[in-house]
């Protein structure tokens, strides 16, 4: 996969560029023939983890998929946590189908009332996170929130404070690329009180990973709402 095209294309809006690049890969998974297998992420998505190569990753996120891995479009086990986070790495998405917000939240540093605790969120290769208080307090208001459908492209910096929405819970996926940035940390939001607490990325089966593939691609051919002219 070149990273760099993709990153252009998706930067340009060329939804067709993307769509083409996304459906190439799901199409090998959907196949059973990929090594690769789907991730369940605490924050309610499932990943399809297309490249990790340095700095750079690639994935399919996928919203509205059961524990059991079934297509989108039956219940999940829950709604997805709205967790307020940051990244350590430069975000630029394009949904392929669907509808996602994203919140941008106003944090304040040192805040006379503080309202949150900063927590450091460390990944391990064996899917565990590792959630850890600091002694950074602030406060944190919503923000304005900007929706995407099919097609269009959004981008967040790293170390941007936001939520997650997929409105009215309907499937939704994207394709998200990550350019990671020296010096940065993941970063979420909690209780003033919160001790640190681990979360566990459950991994899919084989099966799973491919029927979830197979529907994503369903998804896309589908008509969908169309981003306004």
């Amino acid at each position: 996969m070149d990273y760099p095209a993709l990153e252009r294309a998706a930067r340009r809006e060329d939804a067709a560029e993307v769509m083409r690049h996304a459906a190439a890969e799901l199409r090998h998974i959907a196949s059973g023939h990929s090594p690769l297998r789907a991730v369940r992420h605490p924050l309610g998505f499932v990943c399809l983890p297309l490249l990790r190569d340095g700095p750079y990753g690639v994935c399919v996120h996928v919203f509205g998929v059961s524990g059991s891995g079934e297509p989108p479009g039956t219940p999940q086990d829950g709604p997805p946590v709205p967790d307020v986070h940051s990244h350590s790495w430069e975000l630029t998405s394009t949904v392929l189908y669907g509808r996602l917000g994203n919140r941008r939240m106003r944090v304040r540093e040192r805040a006379e009332e503080p309202t949150h605790r900063v927590f450091e969120v460390h990944s391990d290769p064996s899917g565990v996170d590792e959630v850890r208080p600091t002694r950074r307090l602030v406060s944190c208001l919503p923000g304005a929130e900007q929706t995407s459908v099919r097609g269009q492209t959004y981008a967040l910096p790293a170390g941007e404070f936001h939520t997650t929405v997929v409105p009215g819970g309907h499937p939704t996926a994207t394709l998200v690329l990550g350019r990671t940035v020296p010096g940065r940390a993941d970063l979420s939001l909690g209780p003033l009180q919160a001790p640190g607490h681990r979360m566990v990325r459950r991994m899919c089966d084989a099966t799973q990973t491919a029927r979830i593939a197979r529907a994503v691609l369903r998804r896309m051919h589908e008509p969908g709402p169309e981003p306004p002219g």
